[in-house]
């Protein structure tokens, strides 16, 4: 038996910055759609389009750790976008309006999955996030590897997107 579950309820990430990470992330879920739910000095929880981010400081003993992608652990996550065109504008808030680092701008990711189209980048402190756009069923549809007569599961997976 299997159970299919309904995406990700929540993401609650640790940042050592909450001065400057906590207003990034509000403003970032604001043109997201999504509305601040609780809000305190070291906290803030924002909701909407199926899903919820928590952001709160770390307590003083860990303040002093920043943020790797490769050490165990968060590596980065994923707002799935409805076109290409949010993609771009998302792109362009989180450019413009946060002066976020970005790690890419928009751009042909078709070797993670058909179609695949997604901006990088980071909060302030270096916690990445990914927005992407993937037209249809992705991997499910006729072009996608998990489709009726497709390659199937990737054996590699890296910076060249899924191989075998």
């Amino acid at each position: 038996m299997t159970i299919e579950v309904n995406g990700i309820a929540h993401i609650q990430l640790t940042v050592a910055n909450p001065r400057d990470c906590l207003p990034f992330w509000e403003k970032l879920c604001h043109f997201l759609d999504m509305q601040t739910l609780v809000k305190g000095d070291d906290v803030i929880y924002c909701i909407g389009a199926r899903t919820g981010i928590l952001i709160k400081g770390a307590p003083e003993q860990a303040k002093h750790r920043s943020f790797n992608q490769d050490q165990p652990g968060l590596h980065h996550f994923c707002f799935r976008a409805k076109s290409k065109q949010d993609v771009d504008g998302i792109h362009l808030f989180v450019r413009d309006q946060l002066q976020a680092k970005m790690i890419h701008g928009p751009e042909d990711g078709s070797h993670f999955a058909p179609g695949y189209y997604s901006i990088l980048f980071e909060d302030p402190d270096g916690i990445r996030v990914e927005v992407n756009y993937v037209p249809g069923k992705g991997h499910f549809g006729d072009a996608g590897r998990l489709a009726q007569g497709g390659l199937g599961p990737a054996s590699q997976y890296g910076e060249d997107g899924l191989t075998n």
